[in-house]
């Protein structure tokens, strides 16, 4: 390989990977609704759509425990407080959603602030909500199981669109999932000097 290919190829390379990452830039910003699209077709309907509302039941009550043990080693402090107010909120709005889903309430485009608990809920509080909260929503998923609704039936998330009651379950366990591992603990807030 003489010199001049040795610089060529690096060129060739370093080229090809910011073009990739530009078009994926370019996607993201001009085409937002194809990716949103596929987002939830890949992680929220596909899966959720190969699982009865059992499995999904069991999956929010084995996530409910996961999320206990989270917001139970969870430092007193107000990020924390913040984190487990938001989860609260987001699954008490997915839960009227559902509720949607199974004829007992008329759809109302409403965000999830007004589900969050209180500004001045202690963190003792937040954790009781918290497992409270989950176990309504496996009731739910258990009331799908019951009485399921059609197949087609869905229900619009205010940023994801129209998801089905399997999604909504599904959206509900990994939104909880992902936002509780932001908890930090007494022990992970002292070594980060905090």
């Amino acid at each position: 390989m003489t010199k001049r290919s040795k610089v060529f190829v690096p060129a060739v390379v370093t080229v090809a990977t910011v073009g990739v990452a530009a078009g994926a830039a370019y996607m993201a910003r001009n085409r937002k609704d194809d990716v949103k699209d596929f987002f939830v077709a890949q992680v929220l309907e596909r899966p959720a759509g190969r699982m009865s509302y059992t499995d999904l039941a069991q999956g929010l009550e084995r996530g409910g425990v996961l999320l206990a043990q989270r917001a139970e080693r969870a430092a007193d402090t107000d990020p924390n407080r913040a984190t487990l107010t938001h989860i609260i909120g987001i699954e008490r709005w997915g839960q009227n959603r559902l509720r949607v889903a199974l004829g007992q309430r008329e759809f109302e485009r409403d965000e999830h602030h007004p589900y969050k608990p209180g500004a001045g809920a202690s963190l003792r509080e937040l954790q009781d909500l918290l497992s409270q909260t989950r176990a309504q929503t496996v009731d739910l998923a258990r009331q799908l199981h019951a009485a399921p609704p059609q197949e087609d039936c869905t229900v619009e998330h205010n940023g994801l669109g129209p998801l089905t009651p399997k999604a909504w379950l599904r959206y509900l366990t990994q939104h909880a999932d992902l936002e509780s591992r932001r908890l930090r603990g007494a022990k992970e807030l002292k070594a980060l000097g905090e």
